[in-house]
């Protein structure tokens, strides 16, 4: 299948490894300039380039099938998106709906759950509101962290998922499975100042968005 991946860090490079080693032509990558994946796409001999803060349908090659996103740097609209065939998948690190936003597994860490997971959903204009492709989850420990519990769990689960979901829609099976509204949940990024100056340690957590 011939794919574009939009990315950076370590998910980046190693997403790029999966699809590659998977037999996929990966027909460019967008990372931003000075990013590993940037370093590690020019190694590989696969055109890459920073889009800035939005992909645009000008970024997208002629014939890519399927977008993929691994830690997106930008914001992948419209225009990219119907450009391909089946459009663009990204992962996120939470049981979609809960957990939409940047940090989520600093929220999922700070809030004190139990039971985490990852998600591989369908990219639209609502920011992690997509259909969902394919989920998994996993225990949280006492004494983690969120780098431990990224490094573990949930950065290895978004590779599975995006091995699973490369699989499905290459045999031609496509699962878009709504997300629940009622039970989504969002937070800002964790480095934002505190809305109240009485409870700063509060979580600002807007249910039913």
């Amino acid at each position: 299948m011939r794919v574009m991946l939009v990315g950076q860090k370590w998910i980046g490079v190693e997403a790029l490894a999966l699809l590659l080693t998977k037999g996929h032509d990966v027909a460019s990558v967008a990372a931003p300039a000075g990013d590993r994946l940037h370093a590690a796409a020019s190694a590989a001999g696969v055109p890459v380039g920073d889009p800035g803060r939005i992909l645009s349908a000008s970024w997208v090659p002629p014939g890519v099938e399927l977008l993929v996103a691994a830690h997106a740097h930008c914001f992948i609209n419209r225009g990219a998106r119907q450009r391909t065939r089946f459009g663009a998948i990204g992962y996120h690190p939470s049981l979609l709906p809960l957990h939409r936003g940047r940090d989520a597994v600093r929220w999922t860490i700070h809030m004190r759950d139990q039971v985490a997971g990852g998600t591989v959903y369908w990219m639209t204009d609502r920011a992690d509101g997509g259909p969902i492709a394919a989920q998994a989850w996993c225990l949280v420990r006492p004494d983690d962290t969120p780098e431990t519990l990224w490094r573990r769990e949930l950065g290895p689960m978004g590779l599975r998922l995006l091995e699973r979901v490369l699989g499905d829609v290459g045999a031609g099976r496509i699962v878009k499975r709504p997300q629940d509204e009622s039970l989504a949940s969002w937070e800002p990024a964790f480095d934002r100042p505190a809305l109240s100056k009485s409870r700063p340690d509060r979580a600002v957590d807007t249910r039913g968005f």
